[in-house]
């Protein structure tokens, strides 16, 4: 899922920079700038974040944007390397701000593919313990449409699907950056980053960003480490499990777990998407579920398992899917409509300029040409374009149907002739909104080909071609923003085109490899375990009903996701058509639906972060837009690291030596 990063548009980094400007500035060669040092700080970079989107992923879902740490780690770790290196008497070519943006571009698209791959969502929903959660007499789910986790077959799979998207817009590079100016809020914000970090004031706030990321995630680190010791065996012990407000708060999931990587969300996203999770906390396991399980033995039968479709936790599922698919349809009209728009307005009226040339405007403009002219200099033939995509389209459809025999080849290829077109809406709306709604597409992919295919072997067919859609259409999103990025950091658009390859094909060994220490070290999908991979569930819910309808849910069930769906579309609407001064208060549907599914205690601990961060800047703003972000990232990347060992001892059987748990007192 994407969040809204703050707005920053390309007038204000312009200007920002135009006391630095320097025209003389010697740019390296699209080929020097993709340097051995800097592919292996993205392949290291890129193997810690997909651990961390790992995390998210089979956690919460929530997935913050990464590029600005991206590029502020890349900065440090080549700096540390040159460093080292001059300390040593080696001298060492100078780091240009070109080299750092190849860096971030290969690390994002790197760890794009831990979430786009489906490895918490599509991927794991085919998989026989979510076969099993949901029940192997329920309607529709099928024995047959149950492919586990294999390290193979998923890399080959991601190889497949992955870089159609790179192929997909590649033409329209010009259009989207130079004639549309779309802003793509957080290529623009790490464009600023990176453009700061080599001036000599941006790199002395650098050094101590550096610093502050450093700390925090040695504090992330140990505390997640110091956690560990009081985890015990099973998932009911340990610092996770803290009544913190009583028990009768926490047997409806309000607690606060000390999850640094949860706090470090809560301080990169927005106050409105953090306010808007609690919120859903609220409504969900305040009042909601409390009063569904009072109609125990009426609406539904009572005594049933606590992962039993016909109860409780099915209300849970598909409420919680009728809020993301209101959200998401009504977002895609939406930047469907704002696109056509866009473009007949553009069509229709040439823009006029009337300009006072001062000698700061003139600069700028001066400025705004060159960074145009080395753009369009390092051309990418429309014919690599078309045949790259023509020869990967082959092999997709020859391929896709062994690995899932259900998706004929022709339904492959119908998918690609349309995808070009949803990349295009997806990539112009993220330029607009920074909002990717590569799962929507994906979701609508999966309605329609499981429809089409029907019960014999559409909910294989649709989990698949969910995964077809939502990596194309994710992939050319992320391209064009790195496409900003290098716009706005004079980087050769080739150099962006090749890394963002690159970064892909790391990302296709990268990603999988990161995924199979999670399942082979801990207990994944399991509503017990603290890996609950809750879009799992989701989505094999959604392909079954794409092929069965609604016929099996409980008593009142369709009226409430009817309801839910219907709020969504309406809070959407009043979010557009409000003054932009109660707008702001007006929470997103999209992120109020996780909590329904997973619980509260993730809310509580993002809203803690927004509270920092709230009162930080109540304080002094300045530090706080200047640090926020690297001790969130300190906090976020701390824990992510303990995954690593934390994973090494669970192969090898070594288990906490405490188990801290909580129960009433006896007296009490």
């Amino acid at each position: 899922m994407g969040t809204a990063a703050a707005e920053i548009s390309e007038s204000l980094l312009q200007h920002d920079e135009a006391a630095a400007v320097d025209l003389d500035e010697l740019i390296p060669d699209w080929k020097e700038q993709i340097t051995i040092r800097g592919l292996v700080v993205s392949a290291v970079l890129g193997a810690l974040f997909c651990i961390i989107t790992h995390k998210l992923n089979l956690t919460v879902g929530i997935i913050p944007s990464l590029n600005v740490a991206a590029g502020l780690l890349g900065f440090f770790s080549v700096k540390s390397w040159t460093s080292f290196l001059t300390r040593l008497g080696f001298s060492s070519k100078p780091f240009s701000r070109q080299e750092n943006t190849v860096i971030q571009t290969c690390v994002v698209a790197c760890y794009g593919l831990a979430f786009s791959g489906g490895f918490g969502s599509y991927l794991l929903s085919m998989d026989e313990k979510t076969y099993k959660l949901i029940g192997e007499d329920y309607p529709g789910n099928r024995a047959e449409d149950v492919k586990n986790p294999g390290l193979l077959w998923m890399m080959g799979f991601i190889f497949v699907v992955s870089f159609l998207g790179l192929f997909s817009l590649v033409p329209l590079r010009k259009v989207m950056v130079l004639d549309y100016k779309l802003t793509y809020p957080s290529g623009t914000a790490t464009a600023m980053l990176i453009n700061s970090f080599h001036t000599q004031t941006g790199a002395e706030l650098a050094k101590k960003q550096v610093n502050s990321l450093g700390k925090y995630l040695s504090i992330s680190f140990l505390w997640s480490f110091f956690k560990w010791f009081f985890s015990g065996v099973g998932d009911s012990c340990g610092f996770d499990n803290f009544p913190t407000f009583g028990l009768a708060l926490f047997n409806n999931t309000f607690y606060f777990d000390f999850s640094p990587t949860y706090v470090g969300c809560g301080l990169i996203c927005p106050h409105l998407v953090n306010c808007s999770v609690l919120l859903g906390a609220i409504i969900s396991w305040g009042f909601l579920w409390p009063f569904v399980s009072s109609k125990a033995g009426d609406w539904y039968p009572a005594g049933l398992g606590s992962n039993d479709f016909k109860g409780l936790y099915g209300y849970k599922v598909f409420v919680a899917i009728s809020l993301i698919l209101g959200d998401g349809i009504y977002n895609l009209i939406k930047i469907i409509y704002v696109t056509i728009k866009e473009m007949s307005t553009k069509r229709q009226s040439l823009p006029t300029v009337t300009e006072v040339i001062d000698s700061n405007t003139s600069k700028l403009l001066l400025e705004e040409k060159k960074r145009d002219e080395i753009f369009l200099r390092d051309k990418i033939p429309l014919w690599v374009a078309a045949a790259g995509y023509v020869c990967l389209v082959a092999v997709s459809m020859s391929t896709m149907p062994l690995i899932f025999p259900p998706l004929k080849w022709y339904l492959v290829l119908c998918s690609y002739i349309i995808a070009p077109a949803l990349a295009f809406c997806n990539s112009y709306g993220t330029g607009l909104t920074d909002w990717s709604l590569a799962s929507t597409y994906g979701k609508i992919g999966l309605f329609i080909i499981a429809s089409i295919v029907g019960s014999n072997g559409g909910v294989l067919a649709g989990l698949a071609a969910c995964g077809v859609m939502m990596s194309i259409v994710s992939t050319a999103a992320d391209l064009m923003q790195d496409f900003k990025t290098g716009y706005l950091t004079k980087s050769s658009a080739k150099s962006m085109f090749v890394s963002q390859i690159v970064g892909t094909a790391m990302g296709c060994v990268i990603a999988p490899l990161t995924f199979w220490m999670y399942w082979t070290a801990f207990d994944i999908g399991s509503p017990d375990s603290t890996y609950k991979a809750p879009y799992a569930v989701i989505y094999r819910e959604m392909a079954i009903l794409g092929v069965e309808g609604f016929s099996e849910l409980p008593q009142h069930c369709l009226a409430m996701c009817t309801g839910f769906f219907v709020a969504a579309l309406a809070i959407n609407l009043l979010r557009d058509l409000a003054p932009k001064n109660i707008s702001q208060y007006i929470p997103i549907p999209m992120a109020m639906a996780v909590p329904f599914y997973i619980g509260a205690y993730f809310a509580i601990d993002m809203f803690i972060g927004t509270v920092i961060l709230f009162i930080w800047e109540r304080i002094n703003r300045k530090d706080a837009e200047d640090y926020a972000g690297a001790v969130a990232s300190g906090l976020i990347c701390g824990d992510g690291i303990w995954t690593i060992p934390s994973a090494i001892l669970s192969i090898f059987k070594v288990d906490p030596p405490i188990c801290m748990y909580f129960k009433p007192s006896g007296s009490s």
